[in-house]
């Protein structure tokens, strides 16, 4: 029972630093542009899977090589969308209208295998819509703003990185350590070249603070984040591992409200009420339904480490 509750810690910590890092990616893109803020990001979540990668004596393959450029192009495409996003908008908002990724990914997955999900999850997906309308409507209602449509373009471009992440490595061996370690190399270039004008005037700014505001998101948010959930989904069911990962917005929130002084008004805090709900309405709705076309699936089958086949969690795109 204790290993139980361990494995639940773990996950639930993966969720509580996601949560938060809309926050603190919002005060450093206060401090520096979101090229410099990515940029110095990558290269430390990068480095640090390098000497992991070292340390198990194992390099990528050709294939490998290969899916890891592509979905290090869409990883870097989610996180831009993301960073620039929180910069004009709050992390509370952010935190939330990610999370529609989970409805979203669905979606994608049955238009592309054209096998429609039951009626109840598009009544989920339209309440979820409806709650994004109302969270944007702090004082009447109104469109999204610039912030908000960034990262609801995120959301989106997120879940096509995660349906792309299970249609290139189906019955396919790949270590997740290797793909991701790839993505992070990706990342550290794009950024890197978009960043290389402002980063020589920028990094003397930087205070001890926002290194470990960086620090935070490469190791905790990225590294640790990565290498917790592959250690612990092994050890739990697929469906409690989604459910405690799930909970990712309700920390942004948390964050948000408590740590960066933001608020929500009546019909906002409505609106992220519906966007929580309906997300986890959708995600057991699908659940359910999938259960009954496929077999059964373990914890190992799902998300084993050295199968990068199985279907992991739209989180593990962060």
């Amino acid at each position: 029972m204790r290993g139980a509750y361990a494995v639940d810690a773990v996950l639930l910590g993966v969720a509580v630093v996601w949560g938060t890092s809309y926050l603190v990616a919002k005060d450093l893109t206060a401090v520096a542009a979101v090229s410099v803020v990515l940029a110095l990001r990558y290269l430390l979540t990068a480095a640090s899977l390098v000497v992991v990668c070292a340390g198990t004596r194992s390099l990528p393959d050709r294939r490998e090589l290969r899916v890891g450029v592509l979905l290090g192009c869409t990883q870097a495409a989610i996180l831009a969308l993301e960073t620039a996003g929180v910069a004009h908008t709050s992390a509370t908002n952010a935190g939330l209208l990610i999370s529609l990724t989970v409805v979203c990914t669905p979606l994608l997955e049955s238009a592309w295998s054209r096998s429609w999900l039951p009626a109840p999850f598009f009544v989920a997906a339209t309440l979820a819509v409806v709650g994004v309308g109302l969270l944007v409507s702090a004082d009447g209602l109104a469109a999204p703003g610039g912030g908000d449509l960034l990262v609801l373009a995120a959301a989106g471009v997120r879940a096509t990185h995660v349906t792309l992440i299970g249609r290139l490595t189906a019955g396919r061996a790949y270590r997740s350590l290797h793909i991701t370690t790839v993505q992070a190399v990706v990342g550290t270039a794009v950024f890197g070249l978009a960043a290389a004008p402002q980063l020589p005037g920028t990094l003397p700014e930087l205070s001890a603070a926002d290194w470990g505001r960086l620090a935070y998101l490469a190791l905790a948010c990225s590294v640790f984040a990565f290498l917790a959930q592959t250690w612990a989904i092994r050890r739990t069911s697929a469906s409690r591992a989604s459910l405690l990962m799930g909970t990712e917005p309700v920390w942004a929130v948390a964050a948000g409200l408590g740590l960066g002084d933001e608020r929500l008004t009546a019909p906002s805090a409505v609106g992220a009420a519906l966007i929580v709900a309906s997300t986890y309405w959708g995600r057991a709705v699908e659940g359910r339904h999938r259960a009954r076309i496929t077999e059964p699936e373990t914890p190992d089958a799902a998300f084993a480490d050295a199968d990068y086949g199985g279907r992991e969690p739209a989180q593990s795109a962060r």
